[in-house]
Order: structure tokens, then sequence, then C-alpha cells
């Protein structure tokens, strides 16, 4: 399942936005480019009652290009440039999450990322630097992850390179003030009480600790910030913010004086790019209960793992998958679950990291649907495991995930946000433009396969509620013939 830590443009003809991308300079401190072109190309459509629709050129969501490129200062930059548009979105990720500090000292890394966009050599209060950055309606925010830490700003066009130079300043010359050290302590405590209310991030959390996976529960964070002093922010800072361990992604209409604000970075700090940890899930033989007695229904989890990472095929039949599975009223899970009034809402996602990629299946039911819930939930993957799905549901996904693919990429946000996750995680930039290309190549083969992949590998029950703990192992037992072939 994900865990979250931390978010029209007309198109054009290709001629046009050659003739824009021709036009676009960029700085002589650019050393390294790579460049990404993609042709609209005719696709083969087929509506949802099988008829077929006659041949359309593919559309891009958000139409733009992609270039990677590398500062003389070693800076590793993305560059999704798309033209005319209005707003400019910038992150900047460093591979400075809580899993190197230990679990003592967890909570350093999301104090300092709280510091970090305050006071600075140029503001004497962090309230100062904000006035100057939001002065002319920028937006500003950074997230902590077990990984990573992401500060990212989003600006109008005309604004852009002043607000690039104000998170460039607040990244090269912090001041970590005791008082706004104390300020932020108590802020990041308020956020951790917050969050400890969100059952299905709590559950999340819980599977994750479980299955040996970087995670430590908010309740416990809590506790373990009272062991971080300030020296632990500086320390962190130094051993972490340099460029080389930095990477960088840029949407919008990007211009060379945008890129020039980026090749001026300087860091002091010369700490190699820092790998990724090394996480195997385990498998437990019994489910994760976390029990509220003021909670009535049940919150559930199952997790499926792989301990692989998947390609991109994989990936993309998963997709599918989760759309057949839960993504419409009229799924083939969630739809029936729904047309038996056993459940409101449902979902299913996939997560990729480092050694492995997981399934995983989720909603809230009450206590007398559950087990009938969960009786659907095996018949229909093991339905799918072994017979695939018909032509007309998997040309149905298929359509339902590229119109949403488009809904869903209408700001240079939403576009950034795709190619985010991938590049910071292992610099992998992420085929957006070949997104139909894709889906439309996936076979009923390859959604069998990679679901009885993911269903031969460690798997886990989560529940959170008023569990009884007998219902619990009743639940865990219909689950089981799903996963012993």
């Amino acid at each position: 399942m994900p865990i979250k830590y931390s978010m029209r443009l007309n198109l054009r003809s290709k001629i046009l936005l050659v003739q824009v991308l021709q036009k676009l300079v960029l700085p002589k401190s650019i050393i390294k480019r790579k460049k990404f072109v993609r042709q609209n190309v005719p696709v083969k459509r087929q509506h949802a009652s099988g008829a077929n629709l006659p041949p359309c050129k593919v559309h891009i969501p958000m139409k733009h290009s992609v270039e990677e490129i590398t500062f003389k200062n070693g800076l590793k930059t993305l560059v999704l440039n798309v033209p005319d548009a209005p707003v400019v979105a910038c992150e900047i990720s460093f591979r400075a999450g809580e899993f190197l500090l230990g679990r003592e000292k967890w909570e350093t890394a999301h104090i300092m990322e709280h510091m970090m966009l305050g006071s600075n050599s140029n503001f004497a209060t962090s309230r100062d630097f904000q006035a100057a950055l939001e002065k002319n309606g920028a937006y500003s925010n950074a997230s902590t992850s077990a990984y990573d830490i992401t500060y990212e700003v989003e600006s109008a066009h005309f604004d852009t390179a002043r607000v690039l130079g104000l998170l460039t300043q607040a990244l090269e010359r912090p001041v970590f003030k005791s008082s706004e050290f104390k300020a932020e302590f108590g802020n990041v405590a308020e956020e951790l009480e917050g969050r400890s209310n969100n059952h299905f991030r709590t559950l999340n959390i819980a599977i994750r600790e479980a299955q040996g996976l970087c995670s430590v529960s908010d309740t416990e964070r809590v506790t373990l910030m009272q062991n971080v002093i300030k020296d632990d922010i500086n320390s962190h800072y130094n051993a972490t913010h340099s460029i080389q361990n930095a990477r960088c992604i840029i949407a919008g209409n990007v211009t060379s004086e945008h890129l020039d604000v980026l090749a001026k970075l300087k860091l002091k700090c010369a700490t190699p790019r820092i790998s990724m940890p090394t996480e195997t899930p385990i498998h437990n033989n019994s489910p994760l209960v976390i029990i509220k007695k003021d909670v009535p229904n049940y919150y559930f989890y199952v997790d499926a793992y792989a301990t692989r990472r998947f390609n991109q095929r994989e990936r993309d039949a998963l997709g599918i998958l989760s759309t057949l599975l839960t993504d419409t009223l009229h799924s083939i899970l969630f739809g029936t679950a729904r047309e038996r009034g056993l459940v409101y809402a449902m979902g299913s996602g996939q997560q990729h990291i480092k050694d492995y990629s997981s399934f995983w299946l989720g909603a809230q039911v009450s206590k007398k649907n559950a087990s009938e819930l969960f009786q659907l939930m095996v018949h229909s993957l093991i339905t799918i495991r072994e017979k695939g799905v018909s032509e007309k549901d998997l040309q149905a996904a298929k359509l339902y995930m590229l119109g949403n693919h488009e809904r869903s990429a209408q700001t240079v946000r939403s576009l950034l946000s795709r190619y985010s996750a991938p590049y910071f995680r292992d610099d992998t930039i992420a085929n957006e433009l070949g997104y139909e290309q894709r889906i439309s190549e996936v076979t009923n083969d390859d959604i069998k396969a990679i679901l009885a992949t993911v269903l031969s590998g460690p798997w886990m029950l989560g529940l959170l509620g008023d569990v009884a703990s007998d219902h619990a192992t009743q639940l865990y037992d219909i689950l089981t013939p799903l996963f012993s072939n």
C-alpha cells in the first residue's frame, strides 16, 4: 500500500512544439543532456461494448518535452518543459530520510525539514522568509519520508526566477536558531498527534513495521523526538545536503534564467549519492490486529509482496489489475461488493522500492459484512489468476486508464508528480510520453502472470478496530487459500 509523507493546456501540433523547443535557449552551465522525443501515432480503440472506434492520434496530457541535464555544479535535473504554461513548479530532493538516523534519533530529519525553509543568512526569522517567498502568490512546502527530504516551490511564471533564488538561498545558508527549533519541535509533535487519528495511516505504518520495513508509528515518534537536540539538526544537514546527494525536477515553461538559478546552487557538503536501504519483506503467519474499541468498523489492508522490483510492463499490468478490481463502481470486485451492499469504498494499488514490489487491497467494512467481502476478494482474485478476464473488461479498463491519465494531468504540479518518485528513487525517467502505447500492449496473460507472482510471496493481513481475535483469525483463514499456490 502507498505510504505518503508529504501533492490544460490546449494541445498543439508537433510542428508548433518543435518550433517552441528550438527557441528554448539552455545555459552554458549544462554539461550533459538527454532528450526524449515523442511523435503522435495512430492508436486502435475499442468501446467498452466491444465495438471498434475509429483510430485517433494519441494525445499527451499537458504536452511537454522531457530532458535530463547535469549542471557544472553537479546537480542532476529533470526538465519538463510545457510551452506557454503560466506556472512553474520545482522540487529538490535529498536522500536524507529517517532511515539514516536510527530509531532513537528518528525524528531529526522531520524537525530539520520544518526548519529549512525558515531563517537563513538573508532572513532573520522564518516568517520573514515566508513573507518574501509568498508575496506574489508563490507556494512552498517540504516533506520527509523514511528515505528522502523534498523541498518544493510553485510560482507564477513571471516570479519563478526570484522564487527559485529564495529556495536555493534556504538550502545553502540555513540558520538553525534555538527559538525556531523549539517552535518546530512543538509543531512536529502536533502534526504527529493529528496524523495518529488517521486509522488507515496507523494501520499502514504498523504493517510496514511488522514486515521489517523502515517505519515507526506516529505515537512512538512523539516519544522518540524527545531524544533530538538542536545539534542533531546541524549534523544531519551537514551529512546529507550535498549537490551529489540531490535530485531536481522543474516543470513548466522553463527558461534559461530559471536553469541558471539552479546551476548556481552551492552546498558545502560533499557526501556522494546515498543508496537506498536494503529491505526484505517478511511473511507473518497471523494477522496484525490493532484494537480500538471506539472504532466499530474494521479497517483492513491485505499486502502481498514480491522480493524483486517489477519492470515497467509488470507495473502496467498491476495498474490494469487495480482498475479491473476496484477503480470504478462497475469493477469486478468493488462493483460486485457495492451491488451486494457490502462496502462503501475500496481501494488497491502498488508500490516499488529498491528490493521489492507490492500490491495491496484495502477498505473499511462493518463486522457483519467482513467475512462475505473477504470471500468475494478471494473468489475474484483466484478467478483472474486462473482464467484472466474477458476481452471486453480488459479493453474497458484500458480505456478508463487512458482517460483518467489525461484527466489527472491538468497542472504542471500533477505532471511533475508523475516523474518525481522514480527519478528521486533511482534516477529512472518515467516513460510518460509512451503511456498509451505501454497500456495498449498489456495482455491478459500479463495480468494473470503478475497476479500469480504477487500471490506467491510474503503477505500480510492488517486489521484495526473493535476486532475480536477469533474473527481476525477467521478472516485470515479465508485469505489463506489465495496464497497457497
